[in-house]
């Protein structure tokens, strides 16, 4: 299904993506070990059960490329040409493995490309949630994108 164009899109704009993603050990394993993060948290059960969250956190990195990957096929996909770049990543709530994550977006400021004719700049907030609706992780993310040919 194909993102939307920068002239669809309006402020304040809300979308809940689908589908949800529950976290598995492997994709914390695999993650962590492919971006070299070899914080005991994210690898050590016994180390993590000596800490304050008694299990295994999910690596907050994951946790960010998976609130954009989930975001993506209702935003962006084809319509895209840059990211331009990533704010205000906040993650209030640790996630842990098993946890259920979804993506919700909102538009929340769109203007004209001044350096790029028929494209534009939208900016969204992403916040991820857990299965008891408690938000994981928060972001703005500012995009250029096509305008409708």
């Amino acid at each position: 299904m194909p993102g939307r164009y920068f002239d669809e899109w309006q402020p304040g704009t809300r979308i809940t993506h689908q589908p949800s993603r529950t976290v598995t050990e492997t994709d914390n394993l695999l993650f962590s070990a492919m971006t070299h993060n070899m914080q005991p948290l994210h690898l050590d059960v016994e180390s993590a059960k000596a800490s304050e969250f008694g299990q295994i956190l999910v690596n907050s990195c994951f946790t960010f490329s998976l609130a954009v990957g989930l975001s993506i096929a209702d935003t962006t996909v084809g319509t895209l040409i840059a990211n331009l770049g990533f704010d205000k990543v906040i993650t209030p709530k640790p996630t842990f493995i098993g946890d259920t994550l979804t993506c919700h977006s909102e538009v929340v400021e769109k203007r004209e490309s001044k350096s790029r004719p028929g494209a534009g700049i939208v900016v969204f907030k992403h916040e991820l949630t857990n299965q008891r609706g408690e938000v994981v992780l928060s972001c703005l993310r500012s995009v250029l994108m096509k305008g409708k040919p």
